[in-house]
């Protein structure tokens, strides 16, 4: 199956179903493509070679890498055998999503916490999003007065872009949320129903909360197959040129999306942004010529924040908003929240994954007169 893994914020808060997310794979695979049922166990950039876990080899003159990441539940102490109690979910797997909905549903009263982890992550909203979710669904449903909503991050800010963030802590400070920065989850006691949280200002000084609803964002790392090949950078990354893809040290080898180390967030639309940057690059070395497309670090955040409303981030390397509609995107709209529901979706199964969709780049352009 092959899943559209931004509709899981929505999945975990009952708004839209698992079935819905995804597609059998052979489905989406473009026509005139030899596709390879194994996983790749080895790049050998040296080599041009690619090994896959069934020992094939395969040779390449170009290699576009789209590994993604690696989710690392276990480096949480309790998990994720932990998932196996009830009360706690966590909407970034397929096999923990509906968990999110079912602690939701059988919430009554106490704490409902929502983590972020202290490591790069895709869709940096998505942690606080499912939090907006849950306050409007205890909300609907007469529980909110019994329940203490708790958002532990260990960032020390809510939101990376200043101009969404001062929105957002608007909002956390209407809705009563309780936020509490530079809080990393260690350890799940899922038994007993506790998470442990490390202060990362105090190493070693620890807090245990007791929880009635636990959505857990895991730890997350670079593809494993990278990080073991000439081709990653210090950390693991897949190591690109931020203006072109292309590799640094391999100019036959370019990256897409959450495996590369380029400076911006890790999301869908970055992804889009980057595959009509990618394709322009390619199609220009294939002729022997210079790219003359430059990335410019395009990426997008929908922050749901409630069931029918989003704040529509949009940004680029430098942190600045680069805003599709001329309006103030930092304002909550129902339109926005269609958009994220419905449209994106649909941009995502006929628009990117047919090559159609490139970003919304030419239409900013559009709606904006000309200018940037």
């Amino acid at each position: 199956m092959h899943y559209y893994q931004p509709i899981w914020t929505l999945v975990g808060a009952g708004a839209k179903t698992v079935a819905s997310s995804g597609r059998p794979t052979a489905k989406v695979m473009p026509s005139g493509v030899k596709w390879v049922k194994s996983n790749v166990q080895e790049i050998n950039p040296d080599k041009n070679t690619v090994r896959t876990d069934n020992g094939t080899e395969i040779s390449y003159e170009y290699l576009i890498v789209a590994l993604g990441l690696q989710l690392h539940y276990e480096k949480i102490k309790g998990l994720p055998e932990g998932f196996e109690h009830p009360n706690i979910g966590s909407n970034y797997s397929v096999q923990t999503v509906e968990k999110t909905w079912k602690a939701l549903q059988n919430f009554k009263e106490g704490n409902a916490v929502f983590t972020f982890p202290n490591t790069p992550v895709k869709c940096a909203g998505a942690p606080q999003k499912i939090m907006y979710l849950s306050d409007a669904y205890l909300r609907k449903t007469g529980k909110r007065a019994k329940a203490n909503i708790i958002y532990n991050t260990s960032l020390p800010v809510l939101f990376g872009i200043k101009k969404y963030a001062d929105s957002l802590w608007d909002i956390v400070k209407q809705r009563d949320l309780q936020v509490n920065l530079r809080q990393n989850l260690i350890e799940v006691r899922a038994d007993k129903q506790e998470a442990v949280f490390e202060n990362l200002d105090k190493p070693g000084e620890t807090k245990v909360l007791e929880y009635e609803l636990l959505h857990v964002t895991p730890p997350m790392g670079p593809n494993l197959v990278i990080k073991s090949s000439p081709l990653a950078d210090e950390a693991g990354w897949l190591d690109v040129n931020k203006d072109d893809l292309q590799h640094k040290k391999y100019p036959n080898v370019f990256g897409i999306g959450d495996c590369t180390n380029l400076p911006t967030a890790k999301t869908a639309a970055a992804v889009a942004a980057q595959s009509a940057i990618l394709n322009r690059t390619i199609s220009k070395i294939l002729k022997n010529e210079k790219p003359d497309k430059k990335y410019d670090g395009y990426t997008s955040c929908p922050l749901v924040t409630s069931y029918n409303t989003v704040i529509l981030a949009e940004f680029d390397y430098n942190g600045q908003p680069l805003e599709t509609f001329p309006i103030n995107q930092a304002k909550e709209r129902r339109i926005m929240y269609h958009m994220k529901a419905d449209v994106m979706p649909h941009l995502y199964w006929h628009g990117l994954l047919t090559g159609l969709w490139g970003g919304p780049g030419p239409y900013r352009k559009l709606l904006h007169l000309g200018m940037k």
